[in-house]
């Protein structure tokens, strides 16, 4: 079954999230099959649809950095947590102005939610996390965990 035409305004309408998130799982499946150690210690899928906020994700040599946009919020707003391994960036938006003696014309600006998880790999530690809000920028730090290495032990020959 085909999809009907969506218009708005007697204009064609077209949703580029509902076009290419098909394309990022796409991507996100090569990236995994491909590249698995990536995505282990990163503990992300680079190509996440539509998630937001949208995040820019840089490989250091002693950590991982999340740069995340989040404009038209106070830091008050916003919360960063990890759980079970899982970083978890979230925060509301309230700044509705609601004015008995006003009509509204015209209303695109609403209170709203987000959340968005990254799962941490084995290599990050998830207890030293550290984030800077400032000017709708959220900075992450997560610092990487020096793999243990396989100890030795000489067993005595009898």
């Amino acid at each position: 079954m085909s999809k009907s035409l969506v218009t708005r305004n007697n204009v064609p309408y077209f949703d580029r999230d509902e076009f290419l998130t098909p394309f990022d799982r796409i991507f996100d499946q090569l990236f995994e099959t491909n590249f698995p150690e990536f995505v282990r210690s990163v503990g992300v899928k680079p190509y996440q649809g539509s998630a937001y906020p949208k995040v820019n994700i840089y490989e250091y040599d002693e950590k991982i950095g999340i740069v995340a946009e989040i404009p038209g919020l106070e830091k008050k707003d916003l919360t960063v947590e990890v759980e079970d391994g899982t970083l978890t960036i979230s925060g509301e938006k309230h700044h509705i102005i609601e004015d008995q003696g006003i009509k509204v014309l015209r209303r695109e600006l609403k209170a709203s939610s987000f959340k968005r998880n990254f799962e941490l790999g084995e290599d990050l530690d998830g207890e030293n996390i550290k984030a800077v809000f400032k000017n709708g920028i959220l900075n992450i730090d997560i610092p990487k965990i020096e793999p243990e290495k396989p100890k030795k032990q000489f067993v005595k020959i009898s």
